[in-house]
């Protein structure tokens, strides 16, 4: 773990560079919330080769987080069904401001810039109507602009399409209210979906699962520079049943669902944490921290291609040549061959994503 002193040393270094982008942070790779021994939570900058390279507070648990597209600037957003959101100058630690949801709201965990830069979206739930909400956010004063709809209930993660004017987002279809929790209200009548939506909040697309899997909740989304959509999901039916848990989708097309061997899906237990696309692209992948697993899939043939036992796995990005993944045990790892390796263990809990600085596949 980087220490106080080196951590402050690179703080000065950057406020003397002419710099003022993610170089001026020494270029971290991906975003990542955890928890630490002190009892802190906080976001922290990892590179590629898992050492960190920023740490700044968080007032509680944090769960996503969104990288400015040219400024060393994060928002980290608290886990489901927080009210906060902290936007950080990651070259200084300072924090900018807080976004706060409105009354009867709360964020999911996830949101994203405007390819320029100038906008933040950001999922909601407007708990009161049961409705799913994409939040609209100036990216310089942080304050609210406006809303619309996300197109179903339970707007978890959402993502800018390559063409920079279309947002995909991954609607659960699970209602909650804070009132009851985590609690799922809705069980047998929801109706997840992927919707892709103007900047303006137009619908473009909408795809549905199958009628025996509305039971499967979409949850988080991976992009790849083609326009190719993944998306991990996780099972509110019968714990017997071992459906897929990733679906690839391309507009206009119906969606793909891949699974493993039923032995090996059974290992899930209807559960997929995060998902990315590996480096190069070629190969997808789902993590299960309930199950210890790390399936990868081939996203030309939809082939599961192999599955990995790692503690507690969760977070899940590109890295320099295949995958690299994080655990609630501290772990920064590898997944370039055979098998996975870790390479640094911080002394902290990861949270569920590590979130790209930049686009990678």
């Amino acid at each position: 773990m980087t220490s106080r002193r080196h951590f402050l040393a690179g703080l000065a270094a950057a406020a003397i560079s002419p710099v003022r982008g993610w170089a001026s942070v020494g270029a971290p790779d991906f975003l990542a919330a955890g928890l630490f021994p002190d009892g802190s939570f906080r976001l922290v900058g990892l590179s590629t080769s898992g050492e960190l390279v920023f740490s700044v507070p968080l007032p509680g648990r944090g769960h996503a987080a969104a990288a400015h597209p040219h400024k060393a600037l994060a928002v980290a957003f608290a886990r489901r069904p927080g009210t906060f959101a902290i936007v950080v100058d990651c070259a200084t630690g300072a924090q900018i401001a807080q976004l706060k949801a409105t009354e009867s709201r709360h964020f999911y965990g996830h949101g994203t810039f405007s390819a320029d830069g100038a906008y933040l979206y950001v999922t909601e739930n407007d708990y009161e109507a049961g409705t799913g909400i994409i939040s609209v956010w100036d990216a310089k004063s942080f304050s609210r602009l406006g809303e619309f709809s996300s197109g179903g209930i339970g707007p978890h993660d959402v993502r800018l399409m390559p063409d920079g004017e279309t947002l995909v987002i991954a609607n659960g279809g699970i209602e909650t209210h804070p009132e009851t929790g985590r609690t799922k209200l809705n069980l047998p009548t929801m109706a997840p979906n992927l919707s892709y939506l103007t900047l303006s909040g137009s619908i473009q697309e909408q795809v549905s699962l199958p009628h025996e899997l509305h039971k499967n909740s979409i949850r988080h989304l991976a992009v790849r520079r083609d326009g190719l959509v993944g998306f991990a999901m996780q099972w509110q039916g019968s714990k017997s049943d071992h459906p897929p848990l990733l679906g690839l989708h391309r507009h206009g097309e119906a969606p793909r669902l891949l699974a493993a061997p039923d032995h090996e899906q059974s290992m899930l237990q209807g559960y997929a944490g995060s998902i990315a696309f590996s480096a190069d692209a070629e190969t997808i992948a789902i993590t299960c921290p309930r199950g210890n697993a790390l399936h990868q899939f081939d996203t030309t043939s939809g082939t599961f291609t192999g599955a990995f036992t790692v503690e507690d796995v969760c977070g899940l990005g590109a890295g320099a040549a295949g995958l690299v993944f994080t655990t609630g045990t501290g772990a920064f790892g590898t997944l370039t061959g055979a098998r996975p390796a870790v390479r640094t263990r911080a002394e902290c809990q990861w949270d569920n994503h590590l979130i790209p600085t930049h686009p990678s596949a």
